[in-house]
């Protein structure tokens, strides 16, 4: 129940602050900037919110500072759109998705890449040693065949003394 109002506000929350920052701030800093998710606390007193900009990271930091000295404003705007005794402070966190997504895309290409050497060595590779290297089972010679049949006649007169 109290997990259900948390994601509503959330949602309600990243509505907001988007809206508002697609009309923009009189901020010349601020960048082009996506948020991508609202997390509230369970007593609904403080929202971290996630968000994104394109650019370097000269951009980013420029983002960020315009973010926090907007966030009294964009307060304001949250608690005149929420249905709530209290209005949660804000946190603009930079979310980390597109570095992370970079790594992970490196991360496979060099894999496949490794992948595809490997099989290349694999292609022109021949055996060390034999072609079958199991044990196959022994086959048995006729001596051995007399020796047997002989200790069975032997079990069988034992048996009957």
């Amino acid at each position: 129940m109290a997990g259900e109002r948390q994601a509503r506000v959330a949602d309600r929350i990243r509505v907001v602050l988007a809206e508002r920052l697609e009309r923009g701030l009189r901020d010349p800093r601020l960048g082009f900037v996506t948020i991508t998710d609202v997390r509230v606390t369970g007593d609904l007193q403080r929202a971290s919110v996630f968000y994104t900009v394109m650019g370097d990271e000269a951009h980013r930091a420029d983002t960020a500072a315009a973010l926090k000295s907007a966030t009294g404003m964009l307060r304001s705007e949250v608690g005149k759109n929420l249905n709530t005794r209290l209005t949660p402070t804000l946190e603009f966190i930079l979310d980390a998705i597109p570095e992370n997504a970079d790594h992970i895309s490196a991360l496979l290409r060099e894999a496949r890449e490794r992948d595809e050497s490997v099989a290349g060595l694999a292609a022109g590779a021949t055996y060390a040693g034999d072609a079958d290297p199991y044990v196959k089972p022994r086959e048995l010679d006729d001596e051995d065949d007399d020796l047997d049949e002989d200790d069975q006649d032997e079990d069988e007169g034992d048996e009957r003394n």
